[in-house]
């Protein structure tokens, strides 16, 4: 798999909510190469701002040559990612990172966990997922993507408000709904992939976590977003691994969180 810098077109954008878009690409390059719980560093136009931001896929259509990123609003680059319409150019960077290995749920119950801006990478696993599935899905109070999946798996959702589904956390809703599995997929915050990867240790589930972290390069240099690990980075000689090109899918036991 070879990473490509290109310049993309935009093919539509839309508001998720406030604050969180929807942008499709037109990128044929990458999405012929790319699978779930990869990512694509996405340049500003901005040459002030040197460095790109690192987007979970959310969807790729091969046939069409099409990614589908969905972002929130956090800062000046993704400002100005939201105000793209149709047709404007945009740089990108990728496939990169590794994704999740979809083998290991061959003929298991898989349970695909996403917590707020994890969510997206969710949508295009649950596309490509060959086994039976649920998903569990959590937010502070507004719904976003949870039609996007609902053909592929049985979506249960937890709201930290009580707004929707259970209130609480995704381990609230998956002991208040009875729900297991032979293996997870969760990509979100650091606290409920700690309490993800604590859960599944107990459970004897085998769990894979996609890390959520501030990166610069996207491949590798820079060491900017390393994570501890239980082995020695040849790269470094410590006992970090490289979020960006080690990951950002790790098998749960392979990182301290």
């Amino acid at each position: 798999m070879s990473k490509v810098k290109m310049t993309a077109t935009v093919v539509s954008q839309e508001a998720l909510t406030d604050d969180i878009f929807s942008m499709w690409i037109q990128a044929g390059e990458i999405a012929s190469q790319a699978v779930p719980g990869q990512f694509i560093s996405v340049y500003t136009k901005d040459s002030g701002k040197l460095l790109p931001r690192p987007i979970s896929l959310c969807q790729v259509d091969r046939e069409q040559g099409r990614l589908r990123i969905v972002y929130r609003v956090v800062g000046a680059g993704t400002k100005e990612f939201a105000g793209y319409q149709a047709g404007d150019d945009v740089e990108i960077l990728g496939p990169l990172g590794n994704g999740f290995p979809l083998e290991r749920a061959a003929g298991k119950r898989a349970m695909l966990i996403g917590g707020g801006i994890g969510i997206p990478p969710m949508i295009e696993l649950a596309r490509q997922l060959d086994c039976e599935k649920t998903a569990v899905f959590g937010y502070r109070d507004v719904l976003f993507l949870t039609e996007d999946v609902a053909p592929y798996a049985e979506v249960y959702v937890a709201t930290e408000d009580g707004s929707a589904g259970t209130k609480g956390n995704v381990l609230d809703a998956i002991r208040e709904q009875g729900l297991s599995a032979d293996v997870i997929y969760a990509c979100g915050p650091t606290p409920m992939l700690r309490a993800l990867k604590a859960y599944a240790m107990e459970q004897g589930i085998e769990c894979w976590l996609s890390l959520e972290e501030k990166m610069a390069c996207g491949i590798g240099a820079c060491l900017a977003c390393v994570c501890q690990s239980k082995d020695v980075d040849e790269h470094s000689h410590v006992h970090n691994k490289r979020i960006c090109k080690d990951g950002p899918v790790f098998l749960a036991q392979e990182v301290e969180l």
